[in-house]
């Protein structure tokens, strides 16, 4: 193979992305550098932040350029490597995005261990995803035994492990999903005490009261607008609320408008906080060994949503939006060789 397949911004989403807003480019093979390795993909990450970053408007982190390859979270396969760190066969995960080869700086690099599962999980509940949900919840949800965590998004990538985790520290936890089927899993599955199916419900905040007869003592937020101001209302006294995630309000294109909930932070002494999982960087391996450790033990489940094929990524991830993936929504590209 001497060409490279790319996906580039090849404009700017206005509302729900579209195949429109993405183009497919070939290039020659890149050739890596001083301090850089050849990679071949065989997982994509395709994740809810990326539509953001397809906005110019002032976020977290810089908006994809247009004309740039997507950025995202990827494992593959070393095939040339100048650092000796990394010799060809090694699997490696980093964030060189939505192509089939990469010149990746080493240093940004990590290596995956076959040996410890699958790789694709270095993608999800031991990589990215799961240490979104380790810090935010520990670090900020604070559950203790007996306390009523409740989870938007709860059978999304972050939202399932959240909830898992919850269980593992003594809490009650209580999702919000979106479908019958999403449902039975949390409940069946994964255990948690209560799910709410959001879409079947004629009155979330009847259904949440009805679910959360103590109130609420830890809500994490993965979606943000009418789902959150309902679960605000229902906040108990030094109540928590890590916020990950906005999904419901990714694709507007006005200015959203709701509750005022300065009084109700303020009634129940609550801290309200936003993070991003680099928050946390320095104590990122103590997470990921925890991690490890429930999902070898059983304590911690998850659920991939693999879509097989690099053409198909668009489609992964505008699939995002309409809720129908459980668990991590990935994109195989290819399959470890021999080196």
């Amino acid at each position: 193979m001497s060409v490279n397949d790319k996906i580039i911004l090849a404009s700017r989403p206005e509302g729900v992305p579209s195949r429109e807003n993405f183009e497919f480019v070939s290039e020659p093979l890149p050739q890596p550098q001083a301090g850089q390795a050849l990679v071949r993909t065989l997982y994509l990450s395709v994740d809810p932040y990326m539509r953001g970053r397809m906005s110019d408007a002032k976020s977290y982190a810089p908006p994809y350029a247009v004309g740039d390859v997507i950025r995202g979270g990827a494992v593959g396969q070393v095939m040339e490597s100048s650092d000796p760190r990394f010799a060809p066969g090694d699997i490696v995960s980093g964030t060189w995005g939505w192509q089939r080869y990469a010149a990746a700086e080493t240093a940004h690099l990590m290596k995956v261990d076959p040996a410890d599962g699958p790789i694709s999980t270095s993608l999800h509940v031991v990589g990215m995803t799961g240490l979104t949900a380790y810090f935010g919840l520990l670090r900020i949800g604070d559950p203790q035994p007996g306390e009523t965590v409740v989870v938007s998004g709860a059978a999304g990538a972050v939202g399932m492990i959240v909830g898992q985790i919850a269980k593992i520290k003594g809490a009650r936890v209580v999702g919000i999903a979106g479908t019958e089927r999403k449902v039975r899993y949390l409940k069946e599955e994964l255990g948690f005490d209560e799910v709410i199916d959001y879409k079947a419900a004629d009155n979330i905040q009847a259904a949440l009261e009805q679910a959360c007869p103590n109130g609420v003592d830890v809500y994490f937020d993965n979606v943000g607008g009418e789902i959150s101001d309902a679960v605000l209302h229902l906040i108990n006294r030094h109540a928590r609320i890590p916020v990950c995630g906005q999904i419901s309000l990714y694709n507007l294109q006005d200015q959203d408008v709701g509750p005022r909930i300065q009084p109700l932070l303020l009634k129940n002494t609550a801290l309200m906080k936003g993070f991003l999982v680099g928050d946390y960087a320095a104590e990122a391996e103590e997470g990921r060994k925890e991690l490890a450790g429930w999902v070898k033990k059983g304590l911690i489940q998850y659920e991939e949503n693999i879509i097989e094929g690099f053409e198909n990524t668009p489609d992964a991830f505008i699939g995002l939006f309409s809720g129908d993936n459980l668990g991590k929504q990935l994109v195989k590209v290819g399959e470890i060789t021999e080196p």
